[in-house]
């Protein structure tokens, strides 16, 4: 039997003897800040963060997606706390979705209305590796380079632009991240430690030389015993040097817990409570 070659354009299918081949149609741009629910439909753990909204900060032709919170009865004259959230590697993206997918538990900002913002680290494919730290998620240790990496100096950027444009209580700002992000919150706490009353590193690791600028600092250091993606070494030494500095820092490792200590850190409604009561003292507070 001759192969019946038949090309039909409407349908987008190429007919070759008995084979089908479906062409590909390329798949729609992602809009940071117009989601497509109807292509993908809202998950369930998005739900508590549907009404936080879809940014983006643009300079230097890189542009950095963020999401934004603000409480929903801003008083004159009054301020508001802050935190600063920084995903792990496997939310890295483009959608301004993701970065929320392991942020379970507690919805903080309706018992401390506060101001959130959540900034998006881009895939790993656009020019190499993406990182909020520049270091391997499983080396023993590392040194913090001298300039941060650009997704880190346009999540401080976007920081700084948030703390200038909005009525943020500049002696209640907190940060926390896991993983990934868990890195990015001992990072901007060794690069910039006067701007924070206190924060949250889940299952990262930082530069323990520099570890001394952190003793004044209220950190409560969450870690699993059995992580093997970042060892738990990463979190025991950073809060022993703290330690040997004067520091007080709280630690909590959850025995039998891999890398995911995220999940029971998060949904500790303790933590919260304990986060929002840190204040810097006045001669503290960054200007």
């Amino acid at each position: 039997m001759k192969s019946l070659k038949l090309l039909t354009l409407a349908a987008s299918v190429l007919w070759i003897g008995t084979e089908v081949l479906v062409a590909q149609t390329p798949p729609a741009a992602v809009n940071p800040l117009v989601p497509d629910y109807v292509s993908n439909p809202l998950r369930d753990w998005e739900k508590p963060f549907a009404d936080f909204q879809f940014e983006l900060l643009e300079k230097d032709g890189r542009v950095l997606p963020y999401r934004f919170h603000q409480p929903a009865d801003l008083k004159p004259g009054a301020t508001y706390p802050l935190v600063l959230f920084f995903h792990g590697a496997g939310e890295r993206g483009s959608d301004n979705r993701g970065q929320f997918q392991r942020l379970r538990g507690v919805r903080f900002w309706e018992k401390y209305p506060c101001f959130v913002i959540a900034p998006q680290c881009p895939p790993g494919n656009q020019e190499g590796d993406q990182k909020w730290v520049n270091t391997g998620f499983g080396s023993p240790s590392h040194t913090m380079d001298s300039d941060p990496t650009w997704q880190m100096r346009m999540a401080m950027e976007l920081l700084e632009k948030t703390i200038e444009g909005h009525p943020v209580d500049r002696s209640r700002i907190y940060v926390t991240g896991l993983s990934m992000g868990g890195f990015a919150t001992w990072d901007i706490l060794q690069r910039d430690c006067q701007k924070f009353a206190a924060a949250i590193p889940v299952c990262g690791g930082g530069d323990v030389a520099l570890a001394g600028k952190l003793a004044h600092l209220p950190l409560w250091v969450f870690h699993g015993s059995d992580d093997t993606t970042v060892l738990p070494q990463r979190s025991r030494d950073m809060v022993a040097a703290i330690k040997a500095a004067g520091g007080t820092p709280k630690y909590t490792e959850y025995p039998g817990v891999g890398h995911g200590a995220w999940d029971p850190a998060y949904s500790n409604p303790e933590l919260w409570d304990w986060l929002f009561s840190q204040v810097q003292p006045p001669a503290s507070v960054s200007k």
